[in-house]
């Protein structure tokens, strides 16, 4: 079921109207939740159900050992049965085809048989976001930074928690299953600003990123038919279209649990105003990389020691981020060229150098701050080409042909109105954005507008995404993740 979908319309009000009706009563609204969840995941295909029934039973049962049992090795041992069953699970569906093919081809090239056949699997939607969160549990239970517990109703309904359960914010289970163990009363300011976020959320999503989609995907897919300026332009909105398809799902995510009396954690924070591309990473995809921090980073050291040991963990970190994201070499290509402009940062000790918020207590960045923003922008759209692209070959001909003559011949687009919509949809967000730098989300503007000016803005905003909405406006992009 897709957010910006009329099913998801209907099912909304349904689930948050009788899951009110079940307050103070803690145990049967975490049991709504958990129903609520699998007819959520279930809309795309119930017989995936099975997998996050799976995961969740494994590491509910694997926490309770562990709890019971003080001997070192038999905790190892149970937390290698989460490890495997999940990184397994996770690694058939979405690593397996990608393994033969690459075997495959490296055994003919030396001249050996290798006969196993692809599978081709069809990727579990959001199996690599609910086996990370899954995962978080019995990690952090083994460290002894969270009480196993006792109620499989308050674990399976932080699993399957419908809002964030497909494409996150990935949370933690320190953070979560505390919410779901106490009883939740019903804040209408807090709703008020989900829904306020939800609605900047569907904004980015229909206007900007579903407008984009409608050129890039023209584009890109058959780069060698067009010129340097027009994948130059393609590239760049490519990066608005990620940006607006996956902040938008976060945004969404975030308002939505509100409305049930959760807090999710923040999972973007305006990264296109960053600096650096240190910057840039603390603010893209902030759950993602603070797992990996937390769960891969520092166990293999972190940043103690040598300064070539640090190097070596945020490659691994960045080659492992790209792996993740998806089984194809442009994504190792994505995660190593991040890595390439991040790393002398960390030999310089400058990777934390940009914090707090741009221009802060001005209207306008200074000239320092615009080149460091543009920088860092054209860095990350660099970058961007290989994630967006089929493969390898894909990504050097978009390359090869911005840096030829072409790119100064003026863009060819079929659709002007697509192309002015889509620019006017980033520049509506890069406006908006930039007002709300230092808040949690682009509609949280109280104290920056008067209340008029606030309500004019959203029935601007809902008016403009019932005009602007393509035909046909596509899944989030990183539900194929």
């Amino acid at each position: 079921m897709l957010f910006n979908s009329i099913d998801f319309a209907v099912f909304l009000p349904i689930v948050f109207v009788l899951y009110w009706a079940l307050r103070q009563r803690l145990m049967l609204q975490n049991s709504f939740l958990i129903l609520s969840g699998f007819v959520f995941y279930g809309w795309w295909d119930w017989r995936y159900l099975g997998l996050l029934i799976f995961t969740s039973g494994t590491d509910y049962l694997v926490a309770l050992g562990m709890e019971r049992t003080a001997d070192d090795r038999r905790r190892k041992a149970l937390l290698m049965v989460s490890l495997v069953a999940n990184l397994g699970l996770l690694g058939f569906f979405k690593y397996y085809d990608f393994f033969i093919t690459s075997f495959h081809s490296a055994f003919t090239v030396l001249g050996l048989p290798f006969n196993l056949r692809t599978l081709n699997l069809v990727l579990p939607v959001g199996i690599s976001f609910y086996t990370f969160q899954s995962l978080s549990y019995t990690i952090d239970v083994y460290r002894k930074q969270l009480d196993a517990t006792r109620h499989p109703i308050t674990f399976f309904a932080f699993v399957s928690f419908f809002p964030q359960m497909l494409a996150g914010p990935i949370e933690r289970a320190r953070h979560m299953i505390p919410q779901f163990g106490n009883l939740r009363t019903f804040d209408i300011g807090m709703a008020r600003d989900g829904v306020r976020q939800m609605l900047w959320g569907l904004f980015k999503k229909i206007v900007v990123a579903d407008n984009c989609a409608q050129i890039v995907n023209h584009f890109y897919a058959a780069p060698e038919q067009h010129g340097g300026a027009t994948l130059l332009l393609a590239t760049v909105l490519f990066a608005f279209q990620i940006y607006g398809d996956f902040s938008g799902y976060s945004d969404i995510a975030i308002g939505c649990a509100r409305l049930f009396g959760f807090e999710l954690m923040r999972n973007f924070a305006f990264p296109y105003f960053s600096r650096d591309i240190a910057e840039f990473w603390r603010r893209w995809h902030i759950s993602l990389n603070t797992w990996f921090r937390d769960y891969l980073y520092i166990p293999l050291g972190g940043s103690k020691g040598s300064k070539a040991l640090v190097v070596r963990n945020t490659m691994i970190i960045f080659l492992v981020s790209g792996f993740w994201h998806g089984a194809n070499w442009t994504f190792i290509a994505w995660g190593a060229i991040n890595a390439i402009f991040f790393l002398p940062l960390v030999v310089l000790d400058r990777h934390k150098s940009m914090s707090g918020t741009v221009a802060e207590g001005r209207w306008f960045p200074n000239p320092k701050e615009l080149m460091q923003m543009a920088l860092t922008f054209g860095m990350a759209c660099f970058a961007w080409i290989f994630f967006r692209a089929q493969n390898m070959d894909q990504a050097y001909t978009v390359i090869g042909h911005i840096l030829s003559p072409s790119l100064f011949e003026a863009p060819a687009v079929s659709s002007m109105l697509t192309l002015a919509i889509s620019l006017f949809g980033i520049g509506v967000t890069v406006l908006i954005e930039w007002i709300s730098r230092d808040r949690q989300h682009g509609l949280q503007l109280d104290g920056k507008a008067t209340k008029p000016i606030r309500y004019a803005l959203y029935y601007t905003l809902i008016a403009i995404i019932i005009v602007c909405a393509p035909l046909g406006g596509g899944e989030f992009i990183y539900f194929q993740f």
